[in-house]
């Protein structure tokens, strides 16, 4: 998963206020300081980077070898920086070493402190000429997350892509706040998953009797032609719609998917599944669109309530897929076209949009591997 932290060092506590608030807002928590880290922690609950050993991560390299301060010694082996990132590892820290990219050495520098510390962040006075390919080429089968400082969107966006893979994260040292709007913004449209939806052929429509169904609130709003991917099998799932019209019957609750019985899977993030009865609150699961665009929402409740449930099965080129629903008029399913359609008005021979997942599943996630489910 790509992130973003944010450094407004340099600025008068009052404008680093507005940074910082708006970082937080905008779904950036973690913070680079060395000055106000007292004031930060009272406006959210913050992870703050600096280089004080009490901080959630410990920076190395500042006022060191890292920025430049102390020399790099020609034997690697005996940098101050290595021998603090090994030190406080050993006392069990988060540490992330800082290295400013302005040699060829200091290039080796990163790379060794990389095999070791828990993030390694990359500053250049030219960041376009920092060899992000070599260091992320070089260290891309260690455990440590790459970051980049970057002043823009623009910067982030070449950072986060390079070699396809891109760097892990980004330090945002931005000079405008709106800049740290645009990262989120960017960063939220790279982590989000498409998935190829699949107009399916409905063959069968039947109530089956009771069970416990689970109904998922989440902390976000959906739009008509959104919901979740659930269904009974891992092979491939409904596009079941958010309760997001207006009805005769309920008011509109655009955060609701009213999702299937206990047993169902739905996809979360990272091609992943849980069963619904598994969700709870805080937990992330996907929502999706007809066109099989993702973004990611935080369950707020969960509700499991005993129902009348509906048996639907469709068919896909071979592939049989059945679900179980909610009998009821709410409840609904998103037509080729992108329309709800609700399952008391399904017939044999409607087309509704399902995802094909070409590989089984195990705990949840994707593997390749023969499984007949039925």
């Amino acid at each position: 998963m790509k992130f973003a932290w944010v450094m407004a060092e340099g600025n008068v506590w009052d404008n680093k206020k507005q940074f910082i608030t708006t970082a937080l807002e905008s779904g950036m928590d973690h913070i680079v300081d060395f000055t106000d880290v007292d004031n930060i922690k009272k406006l959210g609950n913050v992870k703050i980077i600096s280089d004080t050993e009490g901080s959630d991560i410990v920076m190395v390299g500042r006022n060191s070898e890292g920025d430049g301060t102390l020399k790099v010694p020609d034997d690697l082996s005996e940098s101050k920086d290595l021998s603090a990132v090994k030190r406080l590892k050993r006392m069990n820290k988060k540490v992330s070493a800082y290295v400013e990219i302005t040699s060829k050495k200091h290039e080796q520098l990163a790379r060794i402190l990389g095999k070791d510390a828990d993030y390694l962040i990359l500053m250049g006075r030219d960041w376009k000429v920092i060899p992000l390919e070599n260091i992320i080429a070089d260290l891309q089968k260690e455990n440590v997350k790459i970051i980049a400082a970057v002043a823009d969107h623009d910067e982030a966006k070449v950072a986060l892509e390079t070699l396809e893979h891109g760097t892990d994260g980004v330090l945002l040292c931005p000079r405008e706040i709106n800049q740290i709007k645009k990262v989120a913004d960017l960063i939220e449209k790279i982590q989000s998953e498409s998935y190829q939806m699949k107009p399916a052929t409905i063959t069968k429509v039947e109530p089956v009797g009771i069970g416990d169904r689970v109904c998922v609130d989440t902390c976000s709003m959906m739009q008509l032609g959104e919901g979740m991917l659930v269904g009974s099998y891992s092979q491939g799932l409904f596009l079941v719609h958010s309760e997001s019209m207006e009805s005769e019957y309920v008011a509109s609750r655009p955060f609701r998917v009213n999702a299937g019985p206990v047993h169902a899977y739905v996809m979360t993030p990272g091609n992943k599944t849980k069963y619904l009865s598994e969700l709870e609150t805080g937990d992330e699961v996907l929502t999706v669109d007809q066109e099989g665009n993702t973004k990611i929402a935080i369950v707020g409740r969960v509700k499991i309530e005993k129902r009348p449930l509906m048996l639907v099965e469709a068919e896909y080129h071979g592939v049989v897929l059945r679900t179980l629903l909610q009998n009821a008029e709410t409840i609904r399913l998103v037509t080729e076209d992108g329309e709800p359609k609700s399952v008391a008005e399904l017939k044999v021979g409607d087309k509704v949009m399902i995802y094909l997942d070409p590989n089984a599943r195990h705990f949840g996630m994707a593997i390749e591997e023969s499984i007949i489910e039925k």
